[in-house]
């Protein structure tokens, strides 16, 4: 019987905690006893460190410019619970594209055979979401992914790049490219951040499959390079982390999206303004803001 495993791709605005939920739904994954693989799609190369402590990984694209031949063993390291965690990398500062080098790690990743090798049940590709480009969209536009999260806030450029998301895949999902899962709603704590995200969602076709407030486990987390899942495990944070991640997986639920026109998105981010507005005004009268 073959072992299919499940790809799965997260993308997000940069620095909207994209890698910090992947590398928690990861550990939470493993702590459940699948056997999971991480893929950082990010010039950065930080998408598995709180997975393993915080230290340094050789990327892919590093080791092909470096070493004209390239195992799965120089390439990869063994993380929290068993994840196998690699980086893709970047080019150069200045020279080549990052979304080639996407493209690229994972050919290479194919050609050592390293599905068949590590045997996954989960494979999760961590990518910046920030501009969609060709590289960028490799994970859902070639097939490798059934199905894409995005990870956003309440923050306008978060909803723009979640819509820009949205746009890709309506334009690779009818040819075979991945559909959407839904969104992952991080790092909430205004008043109006889940309606806001929520209304956003509803307006695009869409659902939100989890909310992860924001937390100061995860912060204290990170600064042990830790995921949350590890560094406080009986915490309500790991437990939301681990419904997220159940939800990812277990749900086959997906859908094409109806992202929203720009004149559309501009709109619908003034009418937020006001009302963001609106509820700050009622929690100063009411002496809820210091």
């Amino acid at each position: 019987m073959t072992h299919a495993p499940k790809h799965i791709a997260i993308y997000g605005k940069g620095g909207i905690g994209k890698s910090t939920t992947t590398s928690n739904i990861s550990a939470a994954l493993a702590e459940s006893g699948r056997r999971v693989i991480q893929v950082g799609c990010d010039p950065k190369a930080d998408s598995t460190t709180i997975l393993r402590g915080g230290a340094d990984l050789p990327t892919v694209l590093d080791t092909l410019r470096e070493h004209s031949r390239t195992t799965l063993e120089s390439i990869s390291a063994i993380g929290f619970g068993g994840v196998l965690c690699i980086e893709a990398g970047g080019p150069v500062p200045g020279v080549g594209c990052a979304g080639r080098g996407i493209s690229a790690a994972i050919d290479l990743l194919y050609e050592l055979d390293v599905f068949e090798t590590f045997r996954p049940d989960v494979v999760l590709y961590d990518v910046l979401g920030d501009v969609v480009c060709g590289g960028f969209a490799v994970p859902i536009r070639d097939g490798i992914a059934s199905k894409a999260f995005v990870v956003t806030s309440s923050d306008f450029m978060a909803i723009f790049a979640a819509n820009n998301l949205f746009k890709a895949i309506q334009k690779y999902a009818p040819t075979g490219g991945a559909r959407l899962g839904g969104i992952i709603a991080n790092g909430l704590q205004a008043p109006y951040a889940r309606p806001l995200v929520d209304d956003f969602a509803a307006r695009t076709g869409t659902r939100v499959v989890g909310y992860v407030p924001r937390s100061l486990a995860v912060a204290q987390g990170e600064l042990y390079g830790q995921t949350v899942i590890e560094s406080a495990p009986a915490s309500e944070q790991a437990d939301i982390y681990r419904a997220v991640a159940r939800a990812i997986v277990d749900d086959e639920e997906t859908t094409v999206p109806h992202p929203l026109a720009d004149p559309d998105l501009k709109s619908w981010a003034r009418h937020w303004g006001d009302r963001a507005f609106a509820e700050e005004k009622k929690l100063v009268s009411a002496g809820g803001l210091v």
